[in-house]
C-alpha cells in the first residue's frame, strides 16, 4: 500500500478512536487492536502530528501518581473524519471500476 495513503488512514483511525470520548495512548492502542496493530512509537508520532495539525488537543491528568495524557478531538479533527468518509466513497467507486475491468477480461 502507498505509504502516504496508509499514513492518512492511520491518522483518521486514531481520530476515530477518540471521536466519542477522550482517551489516552494505551487505551487507543487497545481499542484499535481488533482492527489493526499499532506500535506505541507509531501512535505517539501520529498523535504529535495530529496535535500540530490542530485536529486534537492534549491535557494531562494525574492517574495513580503519574501524569497521563488524554487526547480530545477538535472540530477540525471531526471534519477530517468526514472528509475521509467522502474520499473513501470515491476510492471504492474507483476500485469497483478497476475490479470490473479485471472480471471482464477473465
Amino acid at each position: 500500500m502507498d505509504n502516504q495513503l496508509k499514513r492518512g488512514m492511520l491518522d483518521v483511525c486514531v481520530l476515530a478512536a477518540i471521536k466519542d470520548e477522550d482517551s489516552y495512548g494505551y487505551k487507543i492502542i487497545k481499542d484499535m487492536k481488533p482492527y489493526l496493530e499499532l506500535s506505541e512509537s507509531t501512535l505517539y508520532t501520529i498523535l504529535k502530528r495530529l496535535e500540530s495539525a490542530q485536529m486534537l488537543t492534549v491535557r494531562s491528568v494525574e492517574h495513580e501518581g503519574r501524569l497521563r495524557k488524554y487526547y480530545h478531538i477538535t472540530e477540525h479533527g471531526i471534519e477530517r473524519i468526514d472528509e475521509f468518509k467522502k474520499d473513501w466513497k470515491d476510492l471504492v467507486s474507483i476500485y469497483n471500476y478497476i475490479a470490473r475491468e479485471e472480471t471482464d477480461h477473465e
